[in-house]
């Protein structure tokens, strides 16, 4: 096994597992473990700590006086004390000069009476406990006995006196037989005769309050019926205790950044130089410097990462430290918000406020929006600053703040502040593909709001029922497609909602037109057979179109007459017929939305003694249209869709009757009518 003290070999042991430590001191203190191999497998203890109580620090050798005079007493004393673990001890103490020594007593000191001039010499003591080898000697001390001297000395105590302070002057009076009296001086150099300011038989004249008016020289006089002996002058200098000093940052309110100086400067109101200056950081001395001129003194320093902590310095002119109070670089500020959240409505008051936990006055706060400063504000007495505004849609984004108290900014976390704003009043936009809508196209339903925060929902009402809905996450409005069919027509309004209230749109009227259909022409004579003089009616109908509908007679393609439905039925043409009317007939149909012609029927009108076998001869026949007949009247019929429309492409749907047109021919009790139509069924396109 092997044995360490403080993690180093102190013994090895070979065939015992103890080891002792005889007369144990200090030096004997640490931390003691052992180890040894088991089964090849080395094995550590515990460890212990040992410590070893100071049985009694070592002795200091003390004299009544160091420099007595020949024939005073003189008395050495041999200080030590016992630990008070064990106060049942007892020392013995000797006295010892080089080659001399005396015996061991229990008594701690020992007297010369009267001191001799061979007394003189280098003293020191020891001591040690009873029944013991503990034993400690003191450091040794000079004692130089001084011959008899007649002399009178005069010195103060203390060595430099301030203001407010007691001030004893001691007149040393040697070789001289008492009794004595002593006459106290103070020098007046203007004057022919100094100031007596005491006489007695003391030694000592004292000053209990010093003012800066006692200032000057001082001296004394012994006096015994046979001598009269004057002292030395002593000069005394009032001095001015040095004022509680100020610790500053220069220049004040700086924005430095790490590694950048900065300078901290001690200053004292008042206080009589020199003056020693002191600059600690968190109780650590930065800087000792001496002022003999100024009553302030600097210290640069570079920042660092961890400048943190509390700075002071003091101020010493020879009474004793005087310190400032403490200025501590602001710690990371806090940024909240009131009332608390991350979203707020457009209008609303937001306060934001920056604290900081620590850090000396003053503290300039700095409230950034996108970085972006919007205030700076100073604070002498709190670690706190609000700042307020009213919310607009701007408002939006990310906020922060920072404090400085001359170390340098530290800024807050980010906050980030979501405006809501409510959506305004939606326009609804109707987007046919051409001027009129017209069944089975695809209309574009679009609804936008000017101002909302998304995510907005559009829903889109036809005559206050829903059609659908749809979201728009980032603004610029949604749509909506419809096929058109008939019953598309009239009113279209939207709603939009971000949750902070529904907003409808103004309605808008849609009307859509249908195309006509091919019409149908149907001929109705009285009887079978048509002579001269049988009235005949033509008459033209399509299926469906919506009206107004312009109908077009043609025999053998040259127009017969137009006439306008407002209904939504055909119309008819009533000819008395003459032999100039056999031929081919056919009528158009337009709304505007293109032409459709019918399938031609042919028509032969027998004369008044013609055969009776003439019959009236059915067949479909594409007569060759004249196009620019078709053209004019088709030109004709949209300028007057358009006077009836106002001007507007787009035709309101609603189907309101209307009187016939002036020129469109009625006849009225033609009995009997016979219908004469092609031989096979008009197809509609």
């Amino acid at each position: 096994m092997t044995l360490y003290k403080n993690g180093k070999v102190l013994q090895v042991l070979d065939k015992t597992s103890d080891f002792h430590i005889y007369q144990a001191s200090m030096k004997d203190n640490g931390d003691y473990h052992c180890s040894g191999f088991k089964d090849t497998h080395l094995v550590s203890s515990n460890k212990i700590k040992i410590v070893v109580q100071e049985l009694f620090p070592s002795p200091v050798l003390k004299a009544s006086s160091t420099q007595p005079t020949e024939g005073n007493t003189v008395t050495l004393t041999c200080e030590t004390q016992l630990s008070l673990q064990r106060p049942e001890s007892q020392l013995l103490f000797r006295f010892v000069k080089t080659s001399m020594w005396s015996e061991w007593k229990i008594s701690p000191e020992f007297q010369f009476s009267p001191i001799r001039r061979e007394n003189s010499g280098s003293y020191w003591c020891e001591a040690r406990r009873l029944n013991s080898l503990v034993q400690k000697q003191s450091q040794e001390l000079q004692i130089q006995v001084q011959e008899i001297v007649r002399d009178v000395r005069i010195h103060s105590h203390p060595e430099f006196v301030f203001e407010g302070q007691e001030l004893v002057l001691i007149c040393s009076v040697n070789g001289v037989p008492r009794p004595i009296t002593v006459s106290w001086y103070k020098k007046q150099p203007s004057l022919w005769k100094d100031r007596e300011l005491q006489t007695s038989s003391k030694t000592e004249f004292k000053v209990p309050v010093v003012q800066s008016s006692d200032a000057g020289e001082y001296y004394c006089i012994a006096r015994n019926g046979r001598f009269s002996l004057e002292s030395n002058l002593v000069i005394i200098s009032v001095k001015v205790p040095v004022s509680q000093p100020v610790l500053t940052l220069r220049p004040p309110g700086t924005w430095t950044l790490v590694r950048d100086k900065i300078s901290l400067q001690c200053e004292v109101q008042r206080g009589s130089l020199p003056i020693w200056y002191q600059f600690f950081h968190e109780d650590v001395l930065l800087m000792k410097t001496k002022s003999t001129s100024e009553r302030k003194m600097s210290h640069r320093l570079s920042l660092t990462e961890n400048h943190f902590g509390k700075y002071y310095c003091t101020a010493d002119n020879g009474l004793g430290p005087q310190r400032s109070e403490a200025v501590m670089p602001v710690s990371q500020p806090v940024l909240t918000l009131s009332p608390p959240g991350t979203w707020t409505l457009v209008g609303n008051e937001v306060r934001l406020q920056c604290e900081v936990q620590r850090g000396s006055s003053p503290i300039w706060y700095q409230f950034f929006h996108e970085d972006v400063l919007l205030t700076r504000i100073e604070a002498t007495s709190w670690r706190t600053r609000s700042y307020s505004f009213s919310v607009t849609a701007e408002h939006s984004g990310n906020y922060y703040c920072t404090a400085d108290n001359g170390f340098g900014p530290q800024s807050s976390e980010t906050i980030n502040l979501s405006v809501i704003v409510p959506v305004s009043r939606p326009v609804l936009t109707l987007r046919p593909p051409r001027d009129q809508a017209v069944v089975g196209d695809m209309v574009e339903l679009h609804c936008e709001v000017q101002r909302g925060s998304p995510p907005i929902l559009y829903q889109f009402y036809h005559e206050d029922v829903t059609l659908g809905s749809s979201s728009s996450a980032s603004g610029g409005g949604a749509s909506f497609n419809l096929i058109l069919k008939t019953e598309h027509s009239g009113n279209y309004f939207c709603e939009a909602n971000n949750g902070q209230g529904v907003q409808r749109s103004y309605t808008v009227s849609l009307s859509v037109r249908v195309p006509v259909s091919r019409p149908v022409l149907t001929l109705r004579t009285a009887r079978a057979q048509v002579v001269v003089g049988d009235v005949l009616e033509l008459r033209c109908e399509a299926q469906r179109g919506s009206t107004p509908i312009l109908y077009w007679f043609y025999h053998n393609n040259i127009t017969l007459e137009t006439s306008t439905s407002h209904s939504g039925q055909g119309v008819s043409l009533n000819l008395s017929l003459t032999a100039d009317h056999s031929g081919t007939y056919s009528c158009e149909a337009d709304n505007g939305l293109g032409p459709q012609r019918s399938e031609a029927v042919t028509l032969s009108v027998m004369g008044l003694t013609g055969s009776k076998n003439s019959l009236i001869a059915t067949s479909v026949t594409g007569g060759l249209l004249s196009m620019m007949a078709i053209a004019a009247v088709a030109l004709l019929f949209y300028c007057w869709l358009l006077r009836k429309a106002g001007g507007k492409p787009t035709v309101d749907s609603s189907r309101n009757p209307s009187a016939p047109d002036p020129q469109e021919s009625t006849y009225h009790n033609v009995p009997g009518w016979i219908e004469l139509q092609p031989v096979y069924s008009n197809g509609e396109d």
